[in-house]
């Protein structure tokens, strides 16, 4: 993927369980319709955020990988509204034609959050994603890159909370 759309929150010497704070700040400003788009080497903790968030998100049953299936959807919801949560894992695709058998739209809808590893083939379906970088910095700690719209939002969010607790 190319540059990322600014402002970039970066964190590094991130461990799991930081690893997964991140991810549930990060949910706590998703909407629906919002995609977010997850790159990183096997290992790096796409799946780990994309668990972490969609907790944060109301899913109640265990988040696991779609490597195999491509996709996974989950009921979630948040402040008595339902909210569909789809995971996208889309490694084994060369390319990505608007007619492959994979309905993209059925995943990519604006009644959901859609998060989606391995996202190359379908970045041109993707408006303005959410881009989440993760890489190994040791075995146990990672660097995460945020950027995109709800980048934004978690930054303004964070700025706020700043403001209000007087720092």
């Amino acid at each position: 993927m190319g540059e990322l759309p600014g402002p970039t929150i970066l964190r590094q010497g991130v461990d799991e369980a930081a690893l997964s704070r991140l991810a549930r700040d990060l949910a706590r400003v998703l909407a629906p319709g919002d995609a977010v788009v997850l790159s990183g080497e096997v290992g790096a903790g796409k799946t780990t955020f994309v668990r972490a968030a969609a907790h944060a998100l109301g899913v109640e049953e265990e988040v696991t990988s779609p490597t195999y299936q491509l996709a996974r959807a989950y009921r979630g919801g948040r402040g008595g509204r339902r909210l569909a949560v789809e995971h996208l894992d889309l490694y084994r695709l060369e390319g990505l034609d608007p007619y492959d058998a994979l309905d993209l739209d059925e995943h990519l809808r604006p009644d959901a959050v859609a998060f989606v590893e391995w996202a190359e083939p379908a970045l041109a379906l993707l408006a303005e994603p959410t881009v989440v970088r993760l890489s190994h910095e040791t075995a146990t700690t990672r660097r995460v890159e945020i950027s995109g719209p709800a980048a934004r939002r978690l930054s303004d969010a964070e700025n706020t909370e700043d403001r209000e607790a007087g720092c």
